[in-house]
């Protein structure tokens, strides 16, 4: 019998990916929108609104649920935080895979395992700790992902913003300074699909293994596409005096374990 699995915000950029991987891995995969309806999600469902939320998930009676969708901006916390709370309730008895983010945390710490407690520095880190904790105390067995910068097709907002930079279609600079540990899409998108078929309970990390900063790894991108790193506008957070996470590398041991995806560093999968 094919297992049908729910993928909200199957949209966006990690929805699409798991939707086509679920395709290809013989699940049944429905995938829900806000704004506008895409090939790989068609029906409509508003975070927000626990009622709607209800609704949808009775509707389709998924066998698993993985729940990529945040809010449309990084300060909506009724749809990042509160939507995440929403899904968790009307998931009860299904199994539920929920997409935190490194952003939970300050920095300060630099490493961090899956027992690191968030302490986040700006409002998008605030509403992705509470939609954490939230899903935990809702659902106990859920697996709660937290996961870096995601790319690696050339679709990813860091491989735009950084042809944008050397073309000069957008102003700013890469951080010398902010470093991760980012993922390949690809990845993230089947160890998801893993866990949606799988038991683990609580909090893994699913990152890269290589710890990398936003500039050096928008110089990878533009050798990857043939463009010349030199263009690429450079500065630190030191420099403009901003307060946000610099060194957050999530640690990947317990995945490594746990998960038959290969979880490859950002110099693997961008080598061209």
């Amino acid at each position: 019998m094919t297992r049908r699995v729910l993928i909200t915000g199957g949209s966006g950029y990690l929805g699409r990916r798991v939707f086509a991987r679920a395709a290809a891995a013989g699940w049944e995969p429905i995938g829900t929108y806000v704004a506008a309806p895409a090939p790989t999600a068609d029906v409509r469902m508003d975070l927000r609104d626990p009622g709607d939320v209800r609704r949808v998930i009775a509707e389709v009676a998924p066998d698993a649920i993985v729940h990529t969708a945040s809010g449309r901006d990084r300060d909506d916390w009724p749809a990042t935080a509160d939507g995440a709370a929403h899904v968790a309730v009307a998931a009860r008895g299904i199994r539920l895979v929920h997409v935190s983010s490194d952003a939970i945390f300050s920095g300060r710490e630099v490493h961090y395992d899956e027992s690191a407690l968030p302490d986040p520095v700006y409002r998008y880190g605030a509403a992705k700790a509470a939609a954490e904790t939230a899903v935990r105390a809702i659902d106990p067995r859920a697996a709660v992902v937290r996961t870096s910068l995601i790319l690696g097709d050339g679709a990813g907002a860091h491989e735009v913003l950084t042809r944008d930079l050397i073309a000069g279609r957008a102003t700013g600079a890469l951080f010398t300074d902010e470093i991760r540990t980012p993922v390949h899409v690809d990845d993230l998108a089947g160890a998801l699909l893993e866990l949606a078929g799988g038991d683990h309970a609580g909090v893994l990390n699913v990152a890269g293994p290589e710890a990398v900063s936003r500039y050096d790894l928008g110089v990878l991108v533009a050798r990857r596409d043939g463009l010349d790193p030199a263009k690429i506008p450079a500065t630190s957070l030191a420099a403009l005096g901003l307060r946000r996470p610099a060194d957050v590398r999530l640690a990947i041991g317990r995945a490594g374990k746990l998960l038959h995806t290969r979880l490859r560093g950002a110099h693997e999968f961008l080598a061209g």
